[in-house]
């Protein structure tokens, strides 16, 4: 299964916009950037998209993962990022992802296990909140079970370690569907074909934080995408 196929893209969802900012809805399978761990992959990035569809270039405030779709914030002039910045690196955001993930996850807990950086080989201390919301069996077999059990689970990252989210679930053995490093392939190739669903649900969801030039307070949210509505459908998954 080729999991770099990016996704036919029209135009990015824009969620919110200012003077200073503009705040996007990320597709699955998106770079934001050319950067050193996606040396590798050559493909239209978020920024480039941005740059295209407005007109002129924007600025991240942070990033998403290439295979995280979801909510992101950038900025029209550079000068302005590092205050927004800060507001990640201080914990002064509050952010809230959804995933899919495999088995009965437990109603809530926390993950506090430090996460490796795949490049320098350095731990870092890395906490996740967890609650889960909903889950489903499924009377399709997936090896080595006659059925197939899911749950949709609310995440609260409280530090930003790359593939924290990943790592995280996976260790408690509740690995993200469509996740191919870290995730149960038996799985990610049922939802394949069972779904036609071929990216990896885990969704930046919301953003809450007050401006910090306008002082004003924001509660921004990105809508699901569509493999996550069809789902939501076909579960009867109320959000």
């Amino acid at each position: 299964m080729n999991t770099s196929i990016q996704p036919n893209i029209s135009s990015i969802e824009i969620v919110y916009e200012d003077k200073y900012l503009i705040v996007v809805n990320k597709p699955n399978n998106v770079l934001i950037h050319e950067s050193h761990y996606a040396r590798n992959i050559r493909e239209t990035t978020l920024l480039e998209f941005l740059e295209q569809q407005l007109g002129y270039p924007v600025y991240p405030a942070h990033r998403l993962d290439r295979k995280t779709s979801g909510i992101i914030l950038l900025l029209k002039q550079k000068e302005n990022v590092s205050q927004f910045q800060e507001l990640f690196t201080s914990n002064q955001i509050q952010k809230t992802y959804y995933a899919i993930v495999r088995g009965f996850s437990p109603a809530s807990g926390t993950i506090d296990s430090p996460v490796k950086n795949d490049d320098t080989g350095i731990y870092k201390d890395a906490l996740t909140n967890y609650q889960s919301i909903t889950n489903i069996e499924l009377n399709i077999p997936v090896h080595p079970y006659d059925k197939s059990r899911y749950s949709l689970v609310q995440l609260t990252p409280k530090t930003g370690r790359m593939h924290q989210l990943r790592k995280h679930l996976s260790k408690i053995s509740h690995p993200i569907v469509g996740d191919y490093k870290y995730g149960d392939r038996f799985h990610n190739r049922m939802f394949e074909t069972e779904f036609s669903c071929i990216y990896m649900f885990l969704h930046a969801f919301q953003l809450e934080f007050i401006h910090p030039i306008t002082n004003e307070k924001l509660q921004l949210t990105a809508n699901f995408p569509s493999d996550w509505e069809k789902l939501f459908t076909k579960f009867n998954w109320n959000i």
